[in-house]
């Protein structure tokens, strides 16, 4: 993943050229490779770049052949090959090996239309010269950040992370993700499938053969990538198959190809270390297993925060040990790894979903998750290993993929012993094969365990305690005075929500920000453990 800080519409732009490249190198850990600044009248484009795919050339901003496009983007576009083929190539001269390239074509070509036949994941802005006017868009589910926000000299700003915004701009947003923004329309929503609207409940069945090849085809569009990368492997369900099909395809292009896996987790007590070891040794890939401690993990809480951008409880649990984990993936030289993100929302996998009064509800659920995932798990993932200069892709939230299972029967996703059947049932059974098995069958079928529980139960019980010890209970009695609108629930909140506030000063900061809260259950802790349903692991013995 890159860095992108677009500011335009401002007055002197050449004279702030200084002031955006020193706001840009705030970005700077998304992008270690390269920097670009592009000034031409009223405004500036800056870039930072992780280079993934056209080591070679592919530096930004770009600029088209006729110099009237400027383009910075980040993310990757996973079908821009068929996209050139489909008549580009032939009337454009492509200046570069860059996958992002070909955005400035089909906005020549399309206008806005273009961003529907994307496969990827991005945020981008691009000025046009011509007509004196820009877009800036964002992915459909909002896989890659952006922010946007208005300067008191009526600019608009737009940046891959917040820190980027804060001392400049009067006003600060998230930009919606499956959306565009030109000066002429406004915000306007390119992305609408048919489940986007909770209340059209699906009544097909599913297709168990159609599950699998579209999950395959999303693996493998995200194997593009010309520096090492690997798979984030906890050993549960969801990074389990994504290793294992990436294995496959791999193996059938190279069948001596080494493939790499990493896991992280507390020593001696974490069932996902445990798990990801023994699907490491089935498929045969070249295994990290890291530790850490319970200092480590408190040690680095600020920067995380900083990094973050979120004072939310669930994210900053997770992100923790993904934070340390993407260091040591950094430090061993790779770039790029594969993840596990989105199969809870869209297959109903959190175990709070066992107390769905019903299918229709179930259904709402798991859109409305859907919607915000920018705000959460996509959020974690993106930021933990950006943090790092580590570019992190989700094949469960394949545009393709989802349109698959998010349009059944939303009664096949209910689950629970009265029912008879796990979470998650649909997806295990796709990938069920005795002749050629994907996973072992315990591991198939192993219980849903959050990042943040299965790295080892103590870490979230030690962030516990550590609020409490750090929060008094007179502060935390007062603390409706302090935040009138969204005051911290527990201690351990208001410990996160101080930290925030100290590092982002900007009133609107906060507006930027959602809690993940389970809808149903007797505990409002995000936990996986705190519902009745979860069965505690004892893998490490």
């Amino acid at each position: 993943m890159c860095g992108i800080l677009a500011i335009l519409g401002i007055e002197n732009a050449a004279d702030k050229r200084a002031r955006a490249v020193e706001l840009a190198s705030r970005l700077r850990h998304r992008g270690p490779d390269w920097s670009g600044v592009h000034v031409r009248g009223n405004n500036i484009l800056c870039h930072e770049r992780l280079a993934i795919v056209g080591l070679g050339s592919g530096e930004q901003p770009m600029v088209s052949n006729d110099s009237t496009i400027v383009l910075a983007v980040n993310g990757e576009i996973y079908n821009y090959r068929n996209l050139m083929a489909s008549g580009l190539s032939g009337k454009y001269q492509f200046q570069t090996g860059s996958d992002c390239e070909v955005l400035m074509y089909l906005y020549l070509e399309k206008g806005a239309g273009f961003l529907n036949d994307l496969q990827g994941d991005f945020a981008f802005v691009m000025t046009n010269s011509t007509t004196n006017s820009f877009i800036a868009a964002r992915d459909p589910i909002g896989v890659v950040p952006l922010y946007y926000g208005k300067g008191s000299d009526g600019s608009l700003w737009f940046a891959s992370e917040m820190k980027a915004l804060v001392e400049d701009c009067k006003e600060l947003s998230v930009f919606p993700p499956g959306t565009y923004y030109t000066p002429e329309t406004g915000f306007v929503r390119y992305y609408d499938p048919i489940w986007w609207n909770p209340e059209v409940v699906p009544t097909k069945k599913p297709d168990l053969a159609e599950i699998r090849n579209a999950f395959t085809q999303a693996v493998e569009r995200r194997l593009m990538a010309d520096v090492p990368f690997g798979i984030l492997l906890s050993g549960g369900l969801d990074s389990s198959l994504v290793a294992s099909v990436a294995t496959r395809l791999i193996r059938q292009r190279d069948s001596q190809a080494p493939v790499a896996s990493f896991s992280i987790g507390l020593a001696g007590q974490s069932p996902d270390l445990v798990a990801a070891k023994r699907v490491a040794d089935f498929l045969g890939t070249k295994h990290y297993e890291f530790t850490f401690t319970l200092q480590d993990g408190l040690d680095v809480l600020k920067k995380l925060i900083w990094h973050l951008e979120t004072y939310d409880v669930t994210t900053i649990r997770a992100s923790t040990p993904m934070f340390l984990l993407a260091r040591r993936i950094k430090a061993l030289g790779y770039k790029m790894v594969l993840s596990g993100e989105g199969s809870d929302e869209e297959m109903a996998g959190y175990l709070y979903f066992h107390n769905a009064p019903s299918p229709a509800a179930l259904h709402e659920e798991t859109v409305n998750r859907m919607k915000n995932l920018h705000t959460s798990d996509c959020l974690r993932a993106n930021k933990s290993t950006a943090a790092w200069g580590l570019e992190v892709r989700v094949p469960f939230l394949d545009k393709d993929f989802m349109d698959v299972v998010l349009s059944f029967d939303p009664a096949e996703k209910m689950f629970g012993k009265e029912i008879g059947r796990m979470e998650k049932h649909v997806i295990r059974k796709a990938f069920e094969d005795a002749g050629n098995p994907f996973l072992p069958a315990d591991v198939l079928w192993r219980q849903k365990e959050q990042f943040s529980d299965g790295v080892g139960y103590s870490w979230i019980d030690t962030l516990i305690s550590t609020a409490s010890a750090s929060v008094s209970d007179e502060d935390f009695e007062k603390r409706e005075e302090r935040w009138p609108v969204g005051a911290p629930i527990t201690k351990e909140a208001y410990y996160y929500r101080t930290i925030f506030d100290e590092l982002f000063h900007h009133e609107g900061a906060k507006e930027t920000v959602a809690d993940w809260v389970p809808t149903w259950g007797a505990s409002k802790d995000p936990s996986g453990r705190a519902q009745k349903f979860h069965a505690a692991h004892d893998e490490t013995k």
